[in-house]
């Protein structure tokens, strides 16, 4: 996916001019009916630039984050916090029990998704669907979502899973059969909260715990045997 500029995703590009437009109409209007300024006006000039500020954040690019290479390791593919650890049974592709490790994404998360190691994508599947709060476990399946398969040149492979939230209403994804998968490099991303599922072999080296705090590209969730 292209970038804009480095610092701000091209996604963002019009969810900010559209609040930047809001906010002046807002604004322009309230001085027209109320020129004398008060603490009010003053309220309302805070509260859009926090608004404001939280949207630009929301599409920021982490351009200095390094990401993690190392043999046999699965990168997490999103920023957030481990929600769950569990084994559960993966109906939709591998048809057996899979260790499936949740992401929670949080609004004020990196929204973009990573590849979580080197291969090549084998399998690509759109899901329409609900908008469930994402951190419960039926949203997993419920909730609108892309199912993403990648294979290395072993011929291990993963399931990376984007989940819609209930505030996040597109998940943005342009991925075919046959794409490259290379560890750290942008395959998508999910605006405005949001979970990341991750399929693993039962056998992988869990590294992370419940409650941690995960950084895509940086921290390693599992090492493949």
């Amino acid at each position: 996916m292209r970038q804009i500029h480095k610092r701000i995703h091209e996604e963002g590009t019009k969810a900010i001019i559209v609040a930047l437009l809001i906010a002046a109409v807002v604004v322009t209007g309230i001085n027209l009916l109320w020129p004398h300024q008060t603490v009010w006006h003053v309220l309302a000039y805070v509260f859009f630039a926090i608004v404001f500020g939280i949207i630009v954040r929301f599409f920021r690019v982490p351009i200095h984050r390094k990401t993690t290479i190392m043999e046999n390791a699965v990168v997490s593919p999103a920023d957030g916090i481990l929600s769950a650890d569990e084994v559960v049974f993966e109906d939709e592709y591998f048809h057996e029990q899979r260790r499936k490790l949740s992401i929670f994404m949080s609004i004020y998360n990196v929204h973009i998704n990573f590849f979580p190691f080197d291969g090549m994508v084998t399998y690509y599947k759109y899901h329409p669907g609900k908008y469930l709060v994402a951190f419960k476990p039926k949203s997993s399946v419920d909730n609108e979502h892309n199912s993403i398969v990648i294979k290395d040149h072993q011929g291990r492979e993963m399931l990376v899973r984007q989940i819609a939230g209930f505030v996040a209403r597109r998940i943005v994804c342009e991925l075919e059969p046959g794409d490259a998968s290379v560890v750290g490099e942008e395959f998508g991303m999910i605006r405005f909260g949001s979970r990341v599922d991750v399929f693993l072999p039962l056998d992988a080296e869990v590294e992370v715990h419940l409650g941690q705090i995960i950084r895509a590209k940086s921290t390693v969730l599992a090492k493949l045997l």
